[in-house]
C-alpha cells in the first residue's frame, strides 16, 4: 500500500473525528450556526494537520475560528483518545471559503439565466 493512500485515509478519519468532536463535545457558544469541516490535510510524519472549516454565515466566521483555535488543545486530546495512531497531530484551523464561493457562483449563474430569459422573451415579442 502506498504511503499516500495511508495518509489520505488518516486525513479523512481525522476530518470525521474532528467534526464529531466539535459538534458533540465543545460547549462554546461561539461555535454555532452552519459550518462544515470540509477537509483535513495530515503531514506524512503525522505531526501536523490542517483542518479546513467552511462557515456559511460570514458574520460568525471570525468568532468561530477564534473559538476553534482556543479549543485546539481540547480537540487534539479528544482526537488522541478516539484514534489509535502513533502521534496525535498538532491541529491548525484554516478558514475554507470554497463553499461560499460555490454559492456565489450558483447565484451569479441563476441571475444570468434570469436575464437571458428576459432577453429571449423580449426578442420573441419583437418578432
Amino acid at each position: 500500500m502506498s504511503s499516500y493512500q495511508r495518509i489520505d485515509r488518516i486525513s479523512e478519519e481525522v476530518r470525521r473525528e474532528v467534526d464529531a468532536i466539535i459538534r458533540e463535545e465543545l460547549g462554546d457558544p461561539r461555535i454555532s450556526g452552519t459550518f462544515s469541516v470540509t477537509r483535513a490535510e495530515v503531514t506524512g510524519d503525522l505531526r501536523f494537520a490542517k483542518i479546513y472549516v467552511s462557515v456559511l454565515e460570514e458574520d460568525r466566521r471570525d468568532s468561530l475560528m477564534e473559538a476553534l483555535k482556543s479549543a485546539r488543545g481540547f480537540i487534539r486530546r479528544s482526537l488522541g483518545k478516539r484514534m489509535i495512531i502513533r502521534y496525535t497531530p498538532e491541529l491548525i484551523f484554516v478558514s475554507d471559503k470554497n463553499i461560499e464561493y460555490g454559492v456565489h457562483i450558483a447565484k451569479v449563474l441563476a441571475d444570468a439565466a434570469k436575464v437571458e430569459e428576459k432577453e429571449d422573451g423580449a426578442i420573441k415579442k419583437e418578432s
